[in-house]
């Protein structure tokens, strides 16, 4: 048992992990108030705050304290937080992965001389465990299309990758519709061999050519600043075109789990 981090392996790395625990989902964030007059207070609800994850960890034995000492610094060095967030995957749990870093202090007790344990406390600011394997979907055609995430146990905020050709106008648009919410794309420039990436995640579009390179800003070729979410199991995805051509729409689900 063990991780890997910044895709580097604990057991590279001369460390034994394993998960004593696991949290079913991430700290709680609730929204209430005082009423004066009413017992208890108003409940306004409630979402997830980051997530906290301990791995109880040992360090195989050394021929002597400096080499363990020279160990525990090149684990110091892997593991710097300073250096921000990385993926973290856990062996028992091979199939998602978190944005991580250290959260606390280390400290290493020594077991017998040139041997000890330690716990890493990993920060999670977002939450969510997120799929190693992704869900893609791809639509070519006009129409409405079903969408089935098989992934995860939560909604997930879509990547959008638009190709196709389109130029500025007023009645010029790309129109995708994702469980009643539109995401309309209207009096913009697209060539051929370019894309429109609208991340939902990050809230942002932008425009990028056959190599992936940004070309230019594309929130303002958004009617409206709607980013849609895809849920567990089938959503429906309704493509319109007008004085447009559409190549292809590609869907990356960043499936995930709470």
């Amino acid at each position: 048992m063990g991780f890997t981090y910044n895709d580097i392996t604990s057991a590279s790395m001369g460390v034994k992990a394993r998960l004593t625990s696991w949290q079913v989902c991430g700290k709680l964030r609730n929204f209430t108030t005082t009423v004066p007059g009413k017992y208890g207070v108003a409940d306004f609800g409630a979402d997830f705050d980051y997530r906290e994850i301990t791995a109880h960890c040992s360090i195989y034995p050394k021929h002597s304290f400096t080499a363990l000492v020279s160990a525990l610094d090149n684990i110091a060095a892997w593991l710097d937080p300073t250096q921000g967030l990385h993926q973290l995957v856990f062996d028992d749990v091979p199939d998602r992965y978190f944005m991580a870093r250290l959260n606390d202090a280390v400290d290493c007790e020594r077991l017998i001389r040139s041997a000890g344990s330690f716990e890493l406390k990993f920060f999670c600011p977002d939450p969510f465990g997120y799929a190693l394997t992704d869900e893609t979907f791809s639509i070519t055609e006009e129409g409405t299309h079903t969408v089935t995430r098989a992934i995860g146990n939560i909604e997930s905020l879509p990547v959008y990758r638009i190709e196709g050709v389109l130029t500025a106008g007023a009645s010029n648009y790309i129109s995708i519709t994702t469980n009643g919410t539109e995401t309309k794309i209207v009096n913009a420039t697209l060539s051929e061999g370019e894309a429109l990436i609208v991340d939902t995640d990050k809230m942002t579009a932008y425009v990028v050519d056959e190599n992936g390179e940004t070309l230019r800003n594309g929130l303002p070729y958004l009617q409206e600043l709607n980013f849609p979410t895809l849920a567990v199991g089938d959503n429906a995805v309704t493509v319109e075109v007008n004085n447009a051509t559409l190549t292809e729409l590609q869907i990356q689900a960043k499936s995930r789990w709470r």
